[in-house]
């Protein structure tokens, strides 16, 4: 019986909470994609009844009714001739579920974009700088040769000029041009600069500015004019090597005054007054405003820890604390405290503090790693773990714990308690620079370290396990293309030879090459829960479908990404080339059927270029269908 697509929308309108309770709605290829205001309003149990409604889930504050292809746009007609609302694209619909969401998720949803593109290069320098400190701490005779100074060299690069990757990144999330924000970046690491490492450091100013009193000297741009104690326009000249915070603060603020001037100025004097007006605005606010509310925190910071570290109580806090100090990026100040301990008593007992914190942050992130089954964050949680484990946290930090948050929190809970065992039994090591796995090469007590590291890593892992669950990632990064489609050399009769769905109504042949995986494996929960019948997925090799079976074409969608096709035996198939790629509106699809059309297998029906599917930064996946699989019996699966 057909659908009544008029009754199945004014069902859904309903037991949403009516049009009064829906900011937007769009749909792609399967699913109607709406944008609740009060979730509190959904009949959750109704909408899963509605006949035509396949499934529901909620992901990135929409709520995603499935209801399949070819009847999803007829639905949504229908959803919006009831409700009286516009069309919307899907990234009005992207927009206005981001403007629902807390203030504190945009946040952590800002940090998170800005750093998964540059994870491999973070991880990368931070497993190599764990390795090489560790060389150096353990063959003193190492650290004098030139191949130590030119792996420490290489490894450090990256988190030597980390505000000007962090910078370009932020740029692209914020929309402003990366050339400029990478001028702002430079700008806070440059060599006229104080490295901000030295900070604290009485003999480093010393030595850099040639003064003897140990203070970093200031550019006071407007004169001695005092407003209180403040020097109206003083410039510290120290850099801002290791932060975070300041530079994601400063890049927001040039993305807005780019934006603004290019409304107000004329577009024949554009190209000249908005980037030198921007960039010098943004360096004055950067230097003068959001660099002193830094320097000003990383004081109070540092008395504070100091006064803390001194009993057990204390101690605990800051093993808390310590990794928030590391997203801020005032983490580097631990120094002077560490110099001050061995200088005066000849013990560094914060070492222990912050080793239990880094540790704690690897357990968290190694539970992600070996919890989750989202292959790609797999990759970047194990490596970024090992990294922490030896003593370079911000992969794990930056990359998963902090992005997802639980996780963040467990290794806090996790380092307080290590650290106030460490306080207790009152180890310490004997130089400062290093903590983790390379902390034994300095620690005073292998045994009590030992249990000190299995506390807060412990702690953190099981935490984990237990209260992080793995969400459907918003963003995944993206496969690089194993082939251009220009390079196709595949022929269809050799790759529909092999077979991949089997069942009483047929064979569906493999219809594009690839590794093969099962439909609970796709990255997308309307695909992978089975609400739209099983199947496969394909990882491919090439940029082209052959027709599986003979048939013919029952369904082309518009954005050119998803075919659908019946044979004789009433088998109705949909293959789906990549994940959300609707959102590329047809852009490297290339359909060689239309609907209608007889098919054979082996028949090249579909070519897509997986470059272009990359650059979008959208999985690759080939999905691959029996969407009336309740009709036959004894289905087998995966490549026969």
């Amino acid at each position: 019986m057909a659908l009544d697509y008029r009754k199945c929308a004014e069902e859904i309108v309903a037991n949403i909470g009516g049009r009064e309770n829906v900011a937007q709605a769009a749909h792609c290829a399967t699913r109607l994609r709406l944008v609740i205001k009060d979730n509190g309003k959904i009949n959750k149990a109704a909408l899963e009844n509605v006949d035509g409604v396949k499934g529901m889930f909620e992901n990135n504050g929409q709520l995603q009714l499935i209801i399949g292809t070819g009847t999803v746009n007829k639905v949504y007609d229908e959803f919006l001739a009831v409700t009286g609302m516009s069309a919307a694209t899907k990234d009005d619909v992207k927009n206005a579920a981001a403007a629902q969401q807390p203030i504190w998720k945009r946040i952590l949803k800002s940090i998170g974009d800005v750093f998964v593109p540059i994870l491999p290069a973070i991880v990368a320098s931070g497993l190599l700088m764990g390795v090489v400190e560790a060389l150096g701490k353990a063959i003193p005779t190492f650290g004098d040769t030139a191949w130590y100074a030119f792996l420490d060299m290489v490894s450090n690069t990256a988190f030597a000029f980390l505000p000007v990757i962090v910078a370009i990144s932020a740029a692209r999330v914020f929309g402003g041009n990366v050339y400029l924000a990478a001028v702002i970046g430079l700008m806070m690491v440059h060599t006229s600069l104080l490295n901000g490492w030295n900070v604290g450091n009485v003999q480093a100013i010393n030595d850099f500015f040639g003064v003897t009193d140990g203070v970093i000297p200031t550019w006071n741009l407007f004169g001695n004019i005092h407003i209180g104690s403040y020097v109206l326009g003083s410039i510290s000249r120290h850099g801002y090597q290791g932060h975070v915070i300041p530079v994601m603060l400063s890049i927001w603020l040039m993305c807005k005054i780019e934006k603004w001037l290019h409304k107000v100025v004329p577009e024949m004097i554009d190209l000249f007054v908005v980037p030198i007006t921007t960039v010098f605005l943004t360096a004055l606010a950067t230097f003068i405003v959001i660099g002193p509310i830094f320097a000003t925190l990383e004081t109070y910071v540092l008395k504070g820890a100091q006064w803390l570290v001194q009993f057990p109580p204390g101690a605990l806090i800051m093993g808390a604390v310590y990794p928030i100090t590391v997203v801020m990026g005032l983490h580097h100040m631990y120094n002077v405290i560490e110099a001050g301990m061995l200088s005066s008593v000849g013990l560094n007992t914060w070492m222990p503090i912050a080793s239990a914190a880094n540790f704690a942050q690897f357990g968290a992130c190694l539970a992600v790693g070996l919890k989750c089954r989202n292959a790609k964050l797999k990759t970047v949680a194990i490596p970024s773990s090992m990294s922490a484990a030896l003593g370079i946290t911000e992969p794990a930090i930056f990359g998963v714990n902090f992005r997802f948050m639980k996780p963040f929190i467990c290794g806090m809970i996790g380092g307080a308690f290590g650290a106030l065992f460490g306080a207790i039994t009152k180890i310490g090591a004997t130089a400062y620079g290093v903590t983790g796995i390379p902390g034994y090469l300095t620690i005073n007590n292998y045994g009590l370290y030992t249990i000190l590291l299995l506390i807060s890593g412990g702690i953190a892992f099981v935490l984990t396990l237990i209260i992080w669950k793995e969400d459907v990632p918003e963003e995944v990064p993206a496969p690089m293309p194993k082939e251009e489609t220009s390079s196709i050399q595949s022929n269809g009769a050799d790759v529909t030879a092999k077979k991949v769905i089997v069942s009483s109504g047929g064979e569906i042949a493999k219809c594009t090459p690839g590794t093969v995986i099962s439909y609970t494996e796709i990255n997308d929960p309307s695909f992978a829960s089975g609400a739209m019948g099983v199947g496969v997925g394909i990882e491919p090799e090439e940029g082209v479908v052959y027709a599986p079976m003979d048939g013919e074409i029952v369904s082309v969608a518009d954005s050119k990404h998803a075919i659908g096709i019946c044979d004789d035996n009433d088998q109705e198939l949909l293959i789906h080339v990549g994940i959300d790629t609707v959102e590329m509106k047809g852009d490297g699809f290339t359909p060689f059927v239309a609907e209608g059309d007889k098919v054979t297998k082996g028949q090249k029906i579909l070519e897509f270029d997986l470059a272009k599917i990359a650059a979008a930064g959208h999985p690759n996946t080939v999905v691959v269908l029996l969407t009336n699989s309740d009709d036959f019996e004894d289905i087998q699966l995966g490549e026969q």
